[in-house]
């Protein structure tokens, strides 16, 4: 799909988002952008990363110029009425997958879209995934050798934790990995008219 006429920007350091983007075979450049990630402890479920989305591209809207579309994205894993997001060592991993083990969870993605001189759009996938009862060796084993810190819920579906422990998912599995696919192509069919 060589022939879309704009620059496309995802605005995320994330290599996995990256990869499902580029399988989607549209050309876009990677960017990092610096934004306040915090947001009203009123917000629950899929309202977290609908509001920390947009706070991503509201950061860096002022830099578009024509014909540039950004999109950014915030994943979270919910439990309970509880957020799991990103883990800072190896006890909070471990608490993490703890408290997932032998629960079914639900994984909130949003992706917004933002476009200069256009309303900002966002949308909100929601995945309930599944998981076996794991054992504390188990789970020792996974965060030692995976090292989890930079994914919500301190798990990566795609790794060997998704292999013995993902039992059952109703939803999109790449929306479990941080990216809904085949909902970011059909808003990019609709925007930029391929």
């Amino acid at each position: 799909m060589s022939n879309i006429k704009y620059d496309i920007l995802l605005g995320s350091a994330s290599p996995r988002r990256r990869a499902l983007l580029e399988g989607l075979d549209i050309p876009f450049t990677a960017i990092t952008i610096d934004a306040d990630e915090s947001y009203p402890a009123d917000l629950k479920a899929g309202d977290i990363p609908y509001y920390i989305s947009r706070a991503k591209a509201q950061a860096y809207a002022p830099n578009l110029t024509e014909n540039q579309l950004l999109i950014t994205a915030d994943t979270i894993v919910w439990l309970d009425g509880h957020m799991l997001g990103k883990p800072h060592d190896e006890a909070e991993a471990f608490a993490m997958l703890r408290a997932l083990s032998g629960k079914t969870h639900q994984v909130f993605t949003a992706v917004t879209f933002a476009e200069k001189g256009r309303e900002m759009e966002t949308i909100v996938d929601k995945t309930d995934v599944t998981f076996a009862e794991l054992s504390d060796e188990e789970i020792r084993y996974y965060v030692a050798k995976y090292r989890p810190f930079d994914k919500a819920g301190s798990y990566g579906v795609q790794e060997w934790i998704g292999y013995v422990a993902c039992t059952s998912m109703h939803g999109s599995y790449f929306n479990v990995m941080g990216f809904p696919v085949h909902k970011v192509y059909e808003i990019l069919k609709k925007r930029i008219k391929m």
